[in-house]
C-alpha cells in the first residue's frame, strides 16, 4: 500500500490522532499477581500457575470525561482508588459474606447440532465459588440477536430510533460471566465502570511491543484477580495490533461481538460526535454438556479460531467456543487480517487479509465471474500512499479471488521467444485495462473534506481520528478520481 517512508508517516499520524486521550506519566511498581485461566462454557472460576494467558437502558446518561488524572498510569488506571475499593469488599465480605453463585442454564437453541466427546478439551474442573451471587438468567426462545445484525453505536444528544446499540446494552453486564475484549484504544478506567468486575472474568487482548510495556501494563493491573492480559505478537513486519474483537459468555448463550469502535468513550458515542457500527450475534449454549465435534464446526467458526489461536488467546478458551451452537453462521464469513509474513506448504496467506476475503466471497457462493463488474463502496477515516495496484488487490479480492489471480497478474512472465508472445501479451494488456476501467467506474472512496469536517457538530477539533496527507494526495498514483465527501 505504501513504501517504509508513507508507513513511518501514517504510524506518525496515528499517534498524533492519540496523543489527547493517552497519558503519559509513569507508573509506580505493584507485584504482579498470578491469575487464573478460564474458559467461555463456564462462570466459575478455576486457578492455574500462570500468570498471564499467551501470546437495559433507563435515561441517557450525561457524556463522560475523557481526561485522565495525572496520578494514572499508561492505562488511565486509579490504582490507589481501586486499592480502597478492594479493601472495602473485603472488609464487608467478612461481615456479612453472600450465599453462593448459583447459575440457571438454558438450552435456547432451535438448531439441532451433532455433538461428539471425542474432540479434546483443555478446561479445569469446575469449583463451586462462594464469594458473589449472580442472578439467573430467563431468555425468551429466542435470543436477541441469533442470525446477527449490524447496529450503529449510540450518539449522545440525538433521538433514538432502535438502530443503535450502546455499549452497556452490548455487554449486559449483569449476566455477564466472561468477557474477551480486544482494541487498539482503551480507556480502563472508563471501560471497567461498565462492567462488573465482581463476578466477570475478564481478558483483555492489548498491543505492547515491548517488554517494558508488557511488564507496565501488568503492574497497572496486579491487584485485579479477575482480569488477565494477551499481548499478540509484535515480532518481525507487525507494528500494529488494530484488532476490535469481543467474545462475551453468559450462562445461556455466546455474543460475538466484531465493532468498528476502539473502546473509549468517544467511539462509543459518549461525547456525541463520533459514530461506529457494530456487528453482533448471539449463539446458544449447547444442551449436552460434551462439546461439538471439530468436523462440525462452521467456516465461521474456524476461522474465528485460527484467528484466536493467531492472536495467543489461552486455549481453554478457545476450546470453550466448541460449547455453542454455531450453526447460525453457517452464511456468514469471519475475515480477519494477521500480521506478519504468511508462508508454508498449508498455504495460511490463504486464510487472512485480502487473500483471506477472497476466499470467503468463494466459499459463501458470491464469487463474480469475468464478465461481471463490481460496485464497491469504501468508506473510511484513514487513507495512506493508495494506488491502482492496491486498489487492484482489494477489487479482486471483492470478486472473490484468494490472491491467485492477484500473484499471477503481478509474477508470471511471458516467453518472448513464444510463437504466441504477441496474443499472450495483448491477452495480458486487455485485462489490465479492462480492470482498470472497472475499477475507474465502480470503486468509491468515501472521505471527508476539509469543509465536511468543519461543518460537522466536533469540528476540527475533534477530526483527530481523521487520517491523511497532502503528499500522498498529490502523488502522480493516487486515485483521485475515485475519491468522494
Amino acid at each position: 500500500m505504501a513504501d517504509s517512508d508513507s508507513d513511518e508517516d501514517l504510524k506518525r499520524a496515528i499517534q498524533l490522532s492519540m496523543q489527547s486521550i493517552e497519558p503519559q506519566v509513569e507508573a509506580s511498581g505493584v507485584q504482579v499477581q498470578c491469575n487464573n485461566i478460564i474458559n467461555l462454557d463456564s462462570d466459575d472460576e478455576s486457578t492455574t500457575d500462570e500468570s498471564e494467558i499467551r501470546g437495559p437502558d433507563k435515561d441517557l446518561p450525561e457524556p463522560e470525561a475523557v481526561s485522565i488524572a495525572v496520578s494514572t498510569g499508561m492505562l488511565g488506571l486509579d490504582r490507589k482508588a481501586m486499592e480502597q475499593e478492594r479493601l472495602a469488599r473485603k472488609r464487608k465480605a467478612s461481615i456479612s459474606p453472600p450465599p453462593p453463585r448459583k447459575v440457571a442454564r438454558h438450552n435456547d437453541s432451535t438448531s439441532k447440532v451433532s455433538t461428539s466427546d471425542s474432540a479434546a478439551e483443555n478446561v479445569l474442573p469446575n469449583k463451586q465459588s462462594t464469594s458473589h451471587a449472580r442472578p439467573s438468567l430467563n431468555y425468551p426462545s429466542s435470543l436477541p440477536f441469533p442470525n446477527g445484525t449490524v447496529k450503529k453505536t449510540w450518539l449522545f444528544g440525538y433521538p433514538r430510533q432502535g438502530e443503535d446499540m450502546k455499549i452497556e446494552e452490548i455487554l449486559q453486564k449483569n449476566d455477564l460471566a466472561l468477557a474477551v475484549l480486544s482494541s487498539f484504544q482503551w480507556d480502563v478506567e472508563w471501560l471497567l465502570r461498565k462492567l462488573n468486575t465482581k463476578t466477570t472474568q475478564l481478558v483483555f487482548v492489548m498491543q505492547a511491543d515491548t517488554a517494558d510495556t508488557k511488564a507496565q501494563y501488568r503492574q497497572e493491573t496486579a491487584s485485579m484477580p479477575n482480569l488477565r492480559l494477551c499481548f499478540p505478537s509484535m515480532e518481525g513486519q507487525i507494528n500494529c495490533m488494530h484488532s476490535k474483537l469481543m467474545l462475551l459468555s453468559y450462562p445461556s448463550h455466546l455474543r460475538i461481538v466484531v465493532p468498528t469502535a476502539n473502546l473509549v468513550p468517544y467511539d462509543w458515542g459518549e461525547t456525541g460526535v463520533m459514530e461506529n457500527m457494530v456487528f453482533l450475534i448471539d449463539l446458544a449454549r449447547l444442551p449436552t454438556p460434551q462439546p461439538m465435534s471439530r468436523q462440525k464446526m462452521t467456516d465461521f467458526g474456524d476461522d474465528l479460531i485460527y484467528f484466536l489461536q493467531a492472536m495467543g488467546l489461552d486455549q481453554s478458551i478457545i476450546d470453550s467456543l466448541y460449547h455453542f451452537d454455531f450453526s447460525a453462521t453457517r452464511d456468514l464469513a469471519f475475515v480477519h487480517t494477521i500480521g506478519g509474513a504468511h508462508t508454508g506448504d498449508d498455504e495460511p496467506w490463504r486464510r487472512t487479509g485480502y487473500c483471506g476475503l477472497g476466499r470467503a466471497i468463494s466459499r459463501l457462493g458470491l464469487r463474480s465471474n469475468d464478465q461481471q463488474a463490481l460496485g464497491i463502496n469504501y468508506v473510511t477515516s484513514s487513507i495512506g500512499s493508495l494506488n491502482l495496484e492496491f486498489l487492484s488487490t482489494l477489487y479482486l479480492a471483492a470478486s472473490g479471488d484468494d490472491g491467485t489471480k492477484e500473484y499471477e497478474r503481478g509474477n508470471v512472465t511471458l516467453n518472448k521467444k513464444a510463437k504466441d508472445y504477441s496474443t499472450q501479451m495483448k491477452r495480458k494488456t486487455d485485462a489490465q485495462e479492462k480492470l482498470r476501467k472497472e475499477i475507474d467506474e465502480g470503486f468509491r472512496i468515501y472521505f471527508p473534506s476539509q469543509d465536511t469536517v468543519e461543518a460537522s457538530k466536533g469540528g476540527p477539533g475533534c477530526g483527530g481520528t481523521i487520517c491523511f496527507q497532502r503528499k500522498w494526495w498529490e502523488s502522480s498514483t493516487f486515485p483521485r478520481q475515485l475519491m468522494r465527501d
